[in-house]
């Protein structure tokens, strides 16, 4: 993965950097530890990496709030946080657009995230340096091997999708609001409300035609699939697309630093 992002800037990669030194504290003894977190719809994942990006904690898992305003997520991080133990910065994967520590999309989250400064709140809560980055675009860090062209796909409350050319990001992919079929978007046709209402054999038939789709638009060279509902694909899937753990959505978080 360290192939994957060199000599990616920060604000080349699309990332919110949430960075106000002054109050940021960061440990000068021993390797740094990165609290990694990965804001879904239904979920709120965390966990504490090394230098290497290897997880030192266990992942943890608290249901997103509902209404998912900004600051009742902010107090299930904090929380995180406060069992994490010790940790010297902070990536956050966020299910939307975001630029400069500004969320400007949040589809499936509370209207009131657009135009929150998620970075520097946060930063202000921890008192330690945030980097924030679209949550496909933290994963697809976490599963890409940064040789040609390599497209991710997330399956979850909503759909998500980023796309690396070389290890090189092309940030905020939002791909899944997209008209996809009969004046839907890949998002309605797939997200876990679609699954519900379809079942899991058109559901799988409609992600078949996806799949073609984007293969045909993108020609990339490997697909990466991740997200909670991977796990009902059925499909039998060709050797250039495989399924991603969704933890590559926190493993990936490490990247965000390098």
């Amino acid at each position: 993965m360290a192939d994957a992002v060199r000599g990616i800037g920060r604000r080349q990669a699309g990332l919110a950097i949430g960075m106000a030194g002054r109050n940021a504290r960061v440990r000068t003894a021993g390797p740094l530890r990165t609290f990694a977190v990965d804001i879904g719809g239904s979920g709120i994942k965390a966990l504490v990496l090394d230098e290497a990006g290897q997880s030192v904690t266990t992942r943890s898992r608290v249901k997103t709030p509902k209404p998912a305003t900004p600051s009742a997520v902010l107090e299930v991080i904090v929380d995180l946080a406060t069992a994490k133990g010790e940790f010297d910065r902070v990536s956050v994967g966020f299910p939307g657009v975001v630029r400069e520590g500004v969320t400007i999309t949040a589809p499936h989250l509370d209207p009131s995230w657009q135009g929150f400064k998620l970075a520097g709140a946060l930063q202000k809560r921890l008192k330690k340096p945030v980097l924030v980055a679209n949550d496909a675009d933290v994963q697809g860090f976490g599963a890409i091997s940064g040789k040609g062209v390599e497209m991710v796909i997330t399956l979850g409350t909503g759909v998500g999708s980023s796309l690396f050319v070389d290890g090189t990001l092309f940030p905020n992919l939002e791909l899944a609001h997209h008209p996809f079929r009969r004046g839907k978007t890949y998002d309605q046709h797939l997200n876990n409300a679609a699954l519900k209402k379809a079942g899991k054999t058109k559901w799988n038939k409609r992600l078949a035609r996806a799949l073609q789709t984007l293969e045909r638009l993108f020609n990339y060279d490997r697909l990466y699939i991740g997200g909670g509902n991977a796990k009902h694909i059925t499909l039998s899937l060709p050797s250039h697309v495989k399924i991603v753990p969704n933890e590559a959505g926190l493993l990936g978080g490490i990247a965000l630093w390098r």
